[in-house]
């Protein structure tokens, strides 16, 4: 990379609120050129992990953010750190020897996750971002409301949240509703997002709110595609992935 080229990299994307501003962000400083979105799904199930979200929809999202989208796919069951480690590491095997300089992450102030991330990056000579860090919680969701994004809540934790929240709005009235042990941008997992609209889009994504379902300890909502094709229509939410808890993104 020459001083005057940005540096190439990678954004682990979940589809949500943090994804977006730490894309928000990236987009906005000429040090840096995103050249593609990074995001685990279930294989059996194609959803977004952890968040339960479908596959044609971040497909949808990607395109109207005019990004290309990696996807990596890990197993519904019995997934240990390990397999997730070495299905990451050959991805950014091939991302590093094209010349990409890091993977940013929408992560705020979780030390552990952070150290764990950077160990696995360093393995394959690449560099952690982290273009939220240190940043105060609510002046997150108030520059998230503030900069016109729209998201839904798509996930939340059954022993934090109610399934009442699904399907909400975020923003800074979303937070006087939260109860005050659950953190403002939920970065202990207490809830997850899908972001449809905001001004990076070429155009927002037409989304209907589908069936609620409540397994492993979340409660979930089924997010569709307006006109989606009817492959799409009946597949049985199972998005978890617990064995892996170092989600690829942030929110």
């Amino acid at each position: 990379m020459h001083h005057n080229e940005p540096a190439k990299v990678l954004l682990a994307w979940s589809g949500g609120k943090d994804s977006m501003l730490a894309l928000h962000a990236l987009q906005t400083d000429p040090r840096y050129e995103v050249v593609a979105l990074l995001t685990t799904l279930v294989q059996e199930y194609r959803r977004i992990s952890h968040h339960g979200v479908r596959e044609p929809l971040l497909e949808q999202q990607a395109a109207a953010l005019g990004l290309p989208l990696e996807k990596v796919y890990l197993p519904a069951s019995s997934c240990t750190n390990a397999q997730y480690e070495a299905c990451m590491e050959r991805v950014l095997t091939r991302y590093a020897a094209s010349g990409v300089h890091g993977v940013a992450h929408g992560d705020i102030f979780l030390a552990d996750l952070r150290a764990y991330r950077e160990r696995n990056l360093a393995k394959v000579d690449l560099q952690g971002l982290f273009p939220l860090w240190g940043r105060a919680p609510r002046e997150i969701i108030q520059q998230f409301e503030a900069l016109g994004y729209r998201a839904y809540l798509c996930c939340v934790d059954a022993a934090k949240l109610g399934p009442e929240f699904l399907g909400c709005e975020l923003g800074t009235d979303l937070l006087d509703m939260l109860p005050p042990q659950v953190d403002p941008c939920g970065e202990y997992g207490e809830y997850h997002t899908f972001v449809y609209a905001g001004p990076l889009f070429q155009r927002p994504l037409a989304i209907t709110q589908g069936e609620r379902v409540s397994r492993d300890g979340r409660h979930f909502i089924d997010l569709l595609p307006m006109a989606q094709p009817p492959e799409y229509q009946t597949n049985i939410l199972n998005p978890t992935q617990e064995a892996v808890p170092q989600n690829t993104a942030g929110d």
